[in-house]
């Protein structure tokens, strides 16, 4: 039954059945909403005095005794920790292996792509099933061995995403090894351009812009990648419109497996420190893939990137950019990335909606 009840009324459970407005242009709190105790607290905060509710039962009023447990084995494996120090020594060993065997390279070696794929497997396996350890990614990397990180890291990145998008393991894979062999054209740009403190002049940058015909070259023979993932490796600095390179290809003739590397390419390019370059935060990048870099990418994409590392919940500590430390109480459905905060200096409630200067800078455990 549908009632209109007292804030002092309401109890966790409760299920919102019309949008509420705190005096604001649009709702703090959307129809359907199940009200929860950081809830009750922000309508407190905005002066919201009733609001019309329906109470239902919800999981968390059944025992526990009388949920049947309903994990496959999968799903159990998923669920055991993963030890950030485990986790953050196997990803350092890739990258230190990756190294090597770009050393390999840039004497003049083809990519063994049978060693790569044995370096990589096993991580990119650990990062899809515990996806919440993605954005732990922009801390583990150096700006000094950026190229190497960068790598490995898209790698992961894009099998994580794809596998987010539904496609199977097995393209999960393939798309992980693909993301990871997509700069080793790099090794035939000069050590000087690649190493370099400062901006690229545009000579320099028209040097590094070949890498995707080199690496393409140097992979074109293996046949443990799909031609669909050579492709991808070709075009993953092609845009939607028509912005990119080497080709300057437009939407119609771009695979989505491009453009799943190309999102993985950039996300991690912009949440990394650089030689030359501050990083961004992870929140703040995904905000300006969406709308600086509108018409660019595959919506579906940076949407399933958006829940893999975006995916924020009420009750979480958070920093934020200018050094605030708080707890997310509100996120609105329409801008997940932009929740309202609480924060612990003095207890005020912010909404970054309306703050745009500000943004979530990293979660704290």
């Amino acid at each position: 039954m549908e009632v209109y009840k007292t804030i002092s009324e309401l109890r966790a459970g409760i299920l919102l059945k019309e949008d509420v407005y705190g005096k604001t242009m649009y709702p703090i709190m959307r129809k359907d909403t199940e009200i929860s105790l950081e809830h009750i607290e922000v309508l407190h905060a905005f002066g919201v005095k009733r609001i019309k509710v329906e109470e239902r039962v919800t999981q968390k009023d059944i025992p526990e005794s009388e949920i049947a447990p309903s994990m496959n084995a999968e799903e159990v494996l998923d669920n055991i920790p993963v030890s950030m120090y485990q986790l953050r020594k196997e990803y350092n060993e890739a990258v230190k292996s990756y190294k090597r065997e770009f050393g390999h390279w840039r004497s003049g070696q083809r990519p063994d792509v049978p060693k790569v794929r044995t370096i990589i497997l096993p991580l990119l396996e650990k990062f899809i099933r515990q996806k919440q350890m993605l954005t732990l990614l922009n801390d583990f990397s150096n700006p000094e061995e950026y190229i190497y990180h960068h790598s490995v890291a898209v790698g992961i990145l894009a099998a994580a995403v794809s596998s987010q998008m539904g496609y199977d393991k097995g393209d999960a894979l393939q798309l992980g090894l693909a993301g990871v062999l997509a700069d080793c054209g790099m090794s035939k740009v000069s050590p000087t351009i690649l190493e370099k403190t400062a901006f690229l002049t545009k000579e320099e940058y028209n040097e590094v812009k070949k890498h995707t015909l080199f690496s393409v070259k140097m992979i074109q023979d293996t046949p443990l990648l799909r031609q669909d993932m050579k492709l991808a490796i070709l075009q993953h600095h092609e845009r939607l419109d028509g912005s990119g390179y080497p080709r300057g290809e437009k939407m119609g003739t771009i695979s989505i497996f491009s453009q799943i590397l190309a999102v993985a390419d950039v996300f991690h390019a912009m949440t990394s420190e650089r030689l030359y370059r501050v990083k961004h935060s992870p929140y703040k990048v995904i905000e300006m893939i969406k709308e600086e870099e509108f018409g660019k990418f595959d919506i579906k994409v940076v949407e399933a990137l958006l829940k893999l590392v975006g995916n924020l919940s009420i009750g979480t500590r958070v920093k934020l950019t200018d050094g605030e430390v708080g707890e997310i109480m509100f996120i609105h459905r329409d801008n997940p990335l932009r929740p309202m905060i609480k924060k612990e200096s003095d207890g005020v409630i912010i909404d970054l909606t309306a703050l745009r200067g500000i943004a979530i800078s990293k979660i704290i455990e």
